[in-house]
């Protein structure tokens, strides 16, 4: 039996429609991919038969890359568009096809990106920009205040909102990534779900590389009078994920950004990532001094918390 207090409360949530527990339910995002039991699990690029069922396996694009930036401003600071001390921020997860060419605004049905880039595809296909409303109102729409305050705080733009750079990434890449075909998600699912499904498999696979971390631990930190070479940055990578990354630099000089190749055993949003070695060159100059340059004053701000709060 309820006591009295228990009653009252219980009456009073039942009037207002509220679920008995007091937690809310919000929309789902998972795909549904139980027939994937059926199919002979393997890590992608590495199957010897024909994948069936794509929404198991990224294919074509089974060479999976996890991106990174290190930018030094965002030219948004007025905005309080700033970037995250003491991390590197996102820039996407590209499905690479397995012999390293790439495709591109695969599905222009789901084409979001404000300004496309490219704008013609190598068929001469036109993209159309977006101007509808931003991916922020499709991650909103599911309640998702947790994964904006992530992406707002690590997946940061330069020159432009970041919504549109969230945008970019998902219609350029995500469109051609197999596991997030709409074909994937059950017909009760909300639209946009493969959009919020993306955007929370790449901060995942964002959480596996912790950059700036890693080079920290090798001694290797942002400075504007004490330089690096090529390979300490390389070997201070390798020793944590076992593969070489491709280490991006501005005029062969000033270190960019880090790409991590993998291929994945399942799909990308919950498989297990084997990392791979760069199939493309290094940028950066193999025998000039690398810059690994502070960030601008006033550009960045801390979202790392005591563990007091």
């Amino acid at each position: 039996m309820y006591g009295p207090l228990a009653t009252l409360f219980f009456l009073a949530s039942a009037a207002l429609g509220a679920p008995e527990s007091g937690i809310s339910q919000l929309p789902s995002t998972v795909p549904s991919i139980l027939s994937c039991a059926k199919q002979t699990p393997t890590y992608s690029c590495e199957n010897t038969t024909v994948i069936e069922n794509t929404c198991c396996s990224p294919t074509p694009g089974g060479l999976v890359l996890q991106t990174q930036f290190w930018s030094t401003y965002t030219g948004l600071e007025k905005k309080g568009q700033k970037l995250p001390a003491g991390s590197w921020t996102i820039h996407g997860l590209w499905p690479d096809n397995c012999d390293g060419s790439y495709e591109q605004y695969c599905d222009l049905s789901r084409q979001y990106d404000p300004a496309p880039s490219p704008a013609t595809l190598p068929d001469g296909t036109k993209v159309p920009a977006w101007v509808g409303p931003g991916v922020d109102t499709f991650v909103k729409k599911f309640g998702r205040d947790d994964q904006l305050a992530f992406m707002n705080t690590y997946w940061i733009n330069q020159n432009a909102p970041n919504v549109d750079l969230w945008a970019h990434e998902f219609s350029k890449h995500a469109t051609c990534t197999s596991t997030f075909d709409v074909q994937c998600y059950s017909e009760d699912v909300e639209e946009h779900a493969e959009v919020v499904d993306f955007f929370d498999a790449t901060i995942r696979a964002f959480h596996q590389y912790p950059t700036f971390d890693i080079l920290a631990a090798s001694g290797i930190v942002p400075s504007n009078t004490t330089s690096y070479t090529l390979d300490q940055i390389q070997t201070a990578i390798v020793m944590q994920t076992g593969a070489i990354p491709y280490l991006g630099c501005t005029n062969a000089t000033v270190l960019s950004e880090v790409w991590y190749f993998s291929h994945v055993y399942g799909t990308e949003q919950f498989g297990t990532y084997k990392t791979l070695d760069s199939t493309t060159k290094s940028s950066c100059s193999a025998t000039e001094p690398i810059w690994y340059y502070e960030r601008t004053l006033g550009s960045e701000h801390e979202v790392r918390k005591s563990r007091w709060w």
